[in-house]
């Protein structure tokens, strides 16, 4: 099958805003768009049928609409559509089995939650074989001006391979032709706290330390991805505090999420959990070793 990325519709304005973004990056990506729309009581398709009697109507317009605006904005990309009438958890997961990537609306932590986002987003980031990103309403769809494009942003931890975690950061920020910042968070140790706040020989020491084993890290990257402006950021706070600061103004924020081993079950770590509900912008959750 053709390289592929998945938006599922579910017709909110979080997955109408999802499919643009996925238009966008097949588009820089040089892949094909799969528009999916997955619900148990999508009834058999009839031989012929008028809008009056075809009970999937509704659905086909849904599919058909953000093809049609995914097509005029990127004339040269290739769109598909797809009913399925199955759970849609389930099949997202399936195509995720079959994509480059998975796209899904967001509505972050406060809001009335769709089908998307809780029943099935959720499940689907913990379980996909694909990075999955959460794309929240735009900005011109809640009324306010849309914000520039900004940086790439990938969370990063020193203790463990993150291969594919820095592999989708990179090529994601040269496809976009803009910088990357890795950032990494150290939370500060409670014997280098002291009454008046921080011993600053303890702080100074970690964060030289950081910055060594980050750019050990980030070395290969660098010289597989030479196009792309590499910043690194070391943050003494929390790992998942260091990744939602450091998205301020970003376009995309990278997290990673480990992959299960010997069969155990899948989870979502606190950086992925904090990045999900309180970033401000799109979310990557990339599964990796």
């Amino acid at each position: 099958m053709q390289p592929v990325v998945t938006v599922g519709l579910d017709g909110s304005p979080e997955s109408l805003a999802a499919a643009r973004w996925a238009a966008d990056e097949a588009d820089k990506r040089r892949l094909t768009l799969r528009l999916l729309h997955a619900w148990p009581l999508l009834s058999p398709e009839p031989a012929h049928a008028s809008s009056e009697v075809d009970q999937n109507y509704w659905a086909k317009r849904l599919v058909h609409t953000a093809r049609a605006e995914a097509q005029a904005r990127h004339p040269g990309l290739t769109v598909v559509g797809s009913l399925v009438a199955k759970d849609p958890h389930e099949a997202l997961l399936q195509a995720a089995s079959e994509s480059e990537m998975t796209v899904l609306g967001s509505h972050g932590m406060g809001s009335v939650e769709s089908y998307f986002m809780g029943e099935v987003s959720m499940p689907v980031v913990a379980h996909a074989d694909c990075p999955v990103v959460l794309v929240r309403a735009a900005a011109r769809d809640r009324g306010a001006d849309p914000a520039p494009a900004g940086r790439v942003v990938v969370a990063v931890k020193l203790n463990g391979s993150c291969d594919g975690l820095l592999d989708f950061a990179f090529h994601s920020a040269a496809a976009r032709d803009v910088p990357l910042l890795v950032a990494h968070g150290r939370s500060v140790p409670l014997h280098a706290r002291v009454p008046w706040g921080v011993d600053h020989q303890v702080t100074e020491e970690m964060t030289r330390d950081a910055q060594h084993e980050l750019s050990m890290l980030l070395r290969p990257w660098r010289e597989k991805y030479p196009q792309v402006d590499v910043v690194e950021s070391i943050r003494l706070v929390s790992p998942a505090k260091a990744g939602v600061q450091a998205s301020a103004g970003a376009a995309l924020l990278v997290v990673g999420r480990r992959a299960p081993r010997h069969g155990g079950a899948a989870h979502l770590g606190p950086v992925a959990h904090a990045a999900i509900h309180h970033g401000r912008c799109p979310v990557a959750v990339v599964p990796h070793d």
